[in-house]
Formats: structure tokens, C-alpha cells, sequence
């Protein structure tokens, strides 16, 4: 019995991740360094950077290395990565403005390099 629910599950699981993905067309996946800490900055970054049906982001806190697949006919990388830099976290393009940085909660600020251009 349980080795069914347990076979129902994992297939539930494939099936939901196999239709999340599927929604996006004309897919293309890059990987990208976004700086954060901690749960709260996964939230808000993928959230800035996530678009129904046209980008979806999934950020790693410990390795601070974001998958990005998206719709390369409706939007780019560099549209992505600024919306990240809009919402507070500078990555490999991007960096984010002063003031939105100093916005970060207290766990959220990370420390800065000064290598990515800054937001406008």
C-alpha cells in the first residue's frame, strides 16, 4: 500500500514539473550568479524574475546560482536580470540601486561586488 502512494506521488510530481515547463515555448535555459542569503531573498527573487507562461527562475541560496528558462521570443536574460537588480539583488549583468539594496531586510544584504553595472 504504501509503495503505491509513494509511486503516486513521484508520478504526480514528474507530471507537475513536465506541465510547469511545458507551459514556457520556444524555451531556452542559462544559468546566472545572483547574490542573496537566505530563504526570504529566494522569494523575492524569483518572484521579480518569474512571468507566467514566459520566464520561470528557480535560485539556489548556497550556491547563488539561478536556473532561468524562458520564452526567448517574448522577453531576454538581460530583461530578467534587471528586473532581479529592480527588486534589490545585483547579479552578472546588474546592480542594483543603492537605495533598493538598503530596502533588503537586514538578512537580505548580502555583501557587494562592485562588478555588474549598475541598475538605471
Amino acid at each position: 500500500m504504501n509503495s503505491i502512494k509513494q509511486l503516486l506521488m513521484v508520478m504526480t510530481l514528474l507530471l507537475s514539473v513536465t506541465f510547469a515547463s511545458a507551459q514556457i515555448k520556444n524555451k531556452t535555459t542559462e544559468t546566472v550568479k545572483i547574490n542573496g542569503n537566505c530563504g526570504m531573498c529566494k522569494k523575492t527573487i524569483e518572484t521579480a524574475a518569474n512571468i507566467d507562461n514566459v520566464a520561470k527562475v528557480n535560485w539556489n541560496k548556497d550556491t547563488k546560482i539561478a536556473t532561468v528558462t524562458y520564452d526567448k521570443k517574448k522577453t531576454n536574460l538581460d530583461a530578467i536580470l534587471k528586473r532581479v537588480a529592480d527588486a534589490g539583488y545585483d547579479n552578472e549583468k546588474f546592480k542594483a540601486s543603492t537605495a533598493t539594496y538598503d530596502g533588503l531586510h537586514g538578512c537580505c544584504q548580502y555583501d557587494r561586488d562592485a562588478s555588474p553595472k549598475k541598475a538605471e
